[in-house]
């Protein structure tokens, strides 16, 4: 029963994208520019949480200098094991796969994590960046988790 279970919330998973649940915000000057921090949980690898503090602009920082509909590319993330992991059906290719998805400007422009799978160090690795058409940032923060501790499930056995 418990295997259907974890199986069923690992397809579930699958299925459905990160969300991020902020946990914290940080005013940072008078002009209503805050420091936001968001939970992201991993939904293909049970048992990883990863934080990413990003910057939000406020109103006034919007009216004085612009660029209304657009966020900086700024952003740090740092992942933890917080539980024992389970790693479900995850892409294992060098260019990785996205996790987490949200959008920064009003068009083009998202704030990424996107989890790549280090096979020759048995390591998770978890790196936020920008995306854009045109100038790609190349602002970027990395978080890795290490997977040689014994409390490590693979739905499809660990990759030889």
């Amino acid at each position: 029963m418990k295997r259907t279970l974890a199986a069923l919330a690992l397809l579930g998973a699958a299925i459905l994208p990160a969300k991020a649940d902020e946990v914290g915000k940080v005013g940072v000057d008078w002009l209503g520019n805050d420091i936001v921090i968001d939970a992201v949980s991993d939904p293909k690898v049970q048992g990883v949480t990863c934080h990413l503090a990003s910057f939000s602009r406020g109103v006034i920082d919007r009216l004085q200098k612009g660029n209304w509909f657009e966020d900086p590319s700024n952003a740090s993330i740092s992942c933890q094991q917080t539980g024992p992991i389970n790693i479900g059906d995850i892409k294992l290719g060098e260019d990785g796969e996205r996790v987490f998805s949200e959008r920064t400007s009003l068009i083009w422009k998202k704030l990424v994590i996107t989890r790549i799978y280090d096979k020759a160090n048995n390591t998770l690795i978890y790196l936020a960046h920008a995306t854009q058409v045109q100038d790609g940032s190349a602002k970027t923060s990395i978080s890795t988790i290490p997977l040689f501790a014994g409390n490590v499930t693979w739905a499809k056995g660990k990759p030889e």
